[in-house]
């Protein structure tokens, strides 16, 4: 059988990259509540992780350790506001966090949406979270793949950037992207591939200035050369 070329790229990525979870948000809220691990999702749209790592490390110092949508709401949205400041967009984020609050203070929420995810396909899991306030197509794919093992393959700025460089593929639209990945690589790979290929990005495959003479898969990509440019 012909391998797949997402297992080929995660292959080659691999013997660059060390991959670090610490680096993400995402993987070091695994074991938290639904509630905590969306907003560590949240915190992390449109900024890097660093930050929302930063954020996210305040809401716990002022709320709590686990962190409870009704400390949230008691503090109101002033404090709020104030203590996710290091991931940027904090009006935003802050009145989307509070109206989160307000669904997972109710009793049972959490544990229903749980159960209804669960059980759902992707797509119906997808829709039931982009229900929720300021949860968009990207962020209910990293819910839905790293807190309950769908199968489904995020894509960020970085595998946006990346994919359309490698020129198998020209497409800006979200789920073009993540459908091309999902059918080049192999269901297993689609965590640790989606991040090894944001690590890429911010250590090699920069939006400005690339390592291409650096690159691990330069022999696969038009933009670094490779396959015949």
């Amino acid at each position: 059988m012909t391998e797949k070329l997402g297992d080929l790229i995660l292959e080659k990525l691999r013997k660059t990259y060390k991959l670090d979870l610490s680096e993400f948000i995402a993987p070091r809220l695994r074991s938290k509540s639904l509630f905590e691990f969306i907003i560590g999702v949240m915190l992390s749209q449109n900024t890097s992780d660093k930050n929302a790592i930063r954020a996210y490390q305040r809401l716990l110092a002022r709320y709590g350790n686990p962190l409870k949508p009704v400390e949230i709401l008691k503090r109101g949205i002033g404090d709020l506001m104030d203590a996710i400041k290091p991931a940027g967009m904090y009006r935003v984020r802050a009145r989307n966090i509070y109206e989160l609050a307000k669904l997972f203070a109710e009793p049972g929420f959490e544990e229903e949406i749980k159960e209804k995810i669960e059980k759902a396909g992707v797509e119906e899991g997808r829709r039931i979270l982009m229900s929720l306030p300021g949860i968009g197509v990207k962020s209910a794919d990293v819910i839905l793949s790293q807190y309950f093992g769908k199968k489904t393959f995020p894509v960020d700025t970085h595998i946006r950037r990346i994919t359309n460089r490698l020129g198998y593929i020209k497409s800006n639209n979200y789920m073009v992207l993540s459908k091309w990945w999902m059918e080049n690589t192999s269901p297993e790979n689609y965590v640790e591939l989606h991040l090894l290929l944001i690590t890429h990005g911010r250590r090699t495959c920069r939006a400005r200035n690339p390592l291409c003479n650096k690159c691990p898969i330069r022999e696969l990509c038009r933009y670094g050369g490779g396959r015949g440019a």
